[in-house]
């Protein structure tokens, strides 16, 4: 596990970073400063090359850098990368380019266009598990995959001693509450969702991967933090003080909003990688208001 060792617990605020680009080109630069902000702001641990990140369109040594750069950076925080394809070939292919290069935990997609059963999923997850040291998160995801891991199947993984957690964005909450009640030890579930975050979390779960976050790291680990410590009552404002972010971050496809929303703030380019287009003149215009009214405090 490289620098985790296997009594480690995934637990908090996880970010899944955006890429960004600057006349077709990563945007290192761009993309070491999102990386700063994201541990200034007391994030738990650092996802990139995630569906936020557009890794589909990204080539190779592109990942390799992006996983130095958010290792390099990380302050001693976990970085989780995204490998997961709908190949176990492919998917354990990422993991060999990655394992060397700052990877802690990989996180693996349910796989997309197949649409496996849940026989499937078991004996691919097994498959893919049983080809790294590495701790591995299940991600499901049904509105991207076109098919839902089962609580059954997610219980039976959990089972296997390096899958340690799953990313959960079916948006079930009574599947997630079956997870949770049956999970073994040491076994974590996370909100894929951010809206989803404090129910998840008041039910057991142990924090979020956040698509919003890459705009308000610190009001989301604060949310995280008060979720996790009992404070409901700031748990319940902060949440409902992020809740146009978490609308607006997904009125077109994600990572679009995102990052209009990053690029208003200064901190990135509005360009994206096709077949992703830069937003609505409409949504840019949502996410300048959203983002301005986080200034507010809570």
């Amino acid at each position: 596990m490289g620098r985790f060792d296997s009594d480690f617990i995934l637990r908090g605020l996880g970010t899944a970073l955006v890429t960004p680009f600057r006349d077709g080109e990563v945007d290192y630069r761009a993309f070491g400063a999102l990386v700063d902000r994201q541990v200034l702001a007391g994030v738990d641990f650092l996802v990139p090359l995630g569906s936020t990140g557009e890794t589909p369109c990204l080539e190779d040594d592109e990942k390799v850098a992006l996983t130095e750069y958010a290792a390099a950076r990380s302050g001693g925080r976990p970085v989780m990368v995204g490998v997961g394809t709908n190949s176990l070939k492919h998917t354990v292919r990422n993991m060999r380019l990655l394992e060397d290069r700052g990877a802690d935990i990989f996180l693996v997609v349910v796989p997309y266009y197949n649409k496996p059963t849940q026989k499937g999923m078991v004996e691919y997850f097994k498959a893919v598990a049983a080809e790294t040291d590495k701790p591995v998160v299940l991600y499901n995801v049904p509105s991207r995959t076109g098919v839902n891991m089962r609580s059954c199947t997610a219980l039976e993984l959990a089972e296997v001693d390096n899958i340690i957690a799953i990313k959960e964005a079916s948006g079930d909450i009574s599947q997630i509450r079956a997870i949770l009640a049956d999970a073994p030890k040491g076994f974590t579930v996370l909100s894929g969702n951010d809206d989803q975050t404090l129910a998840v979390m008041q039910y057991g779960g142990a924090g979020v991967i956040s698509v919003a976050s890459n705009i308000a790291p610190r009001q989301m680990a604060e949310l995280v933090a008060a979720a996790a410590s009992g404070d409901l009552d700031r748990a319940k404002a902060l949440d409902e003080k992020l809740t146009p972010l978490f609308k607006a971050c997904f009125i077109e496809s994600n990572p679009i909003p995102v990052k209009a929303g990053l690029a208003s703030m200064g901190l990135i380019c509005n360009e994206l990688r096709l077949p992703l287009t830069a937003c609505e003149t409409e949504t840019y215009k949502t996410m300048q208001e959203v983002v301005a009214a986080l200034e507010q405090p809570v």
